[in-house]
């Protein structure tokens, strides 16, 4: 499994504050930390955004690195990403995420 891809399925190669991390944009930064702040109702500043993905080795935003669940479970698990979780079907935890996102199920049922 690509290395780019999270352990929710979702391919961190797509996500913009990896792109501002990999191409060190700074305009982008400052618009994706406005549409996230937007979309979750709190202050998310451009200089959170540095991430070089939820499985790779280095930089992660504070929510990938500490408060994302998915990421935690994983993590406590020790699982590649949640396709490799015998509680996959069903698990609440992931399940929005792959419910509303059929790369991200994709992705992970390549693991299954």
């Amino acid at each position: 499994m690509k290395k780019l891809v999270a352990y929710c399925g979702l391919d961190c190669e797509k996500c913009d504050a990896r792109k501002a991390t990999i191409d060190n944009d700074d305009a982008l930064r400052v618009k994706v930390a406005q549409l996230w702040s937007d979309l979750n109702g709190v202050e998310i500043t451009p200089e959170m955004l540095n991430c070089e993905g939820c499985r790779a080795d280095g930089k992660k935003t504070p929510y990938c690195d500490g408060l994302c669940p998915i990421r935690q479970c994983a993590l406590g698990k020790s699982v590649e990403t949640c396709g490799d979780c015998p509680a996959l079907d069903g698990c609440r935890t992931v399940g929005t995420v792959i419910s509303n996102n059929a790369e991200a199920s994709d992705n992970l049922k390549l693991k299954r």
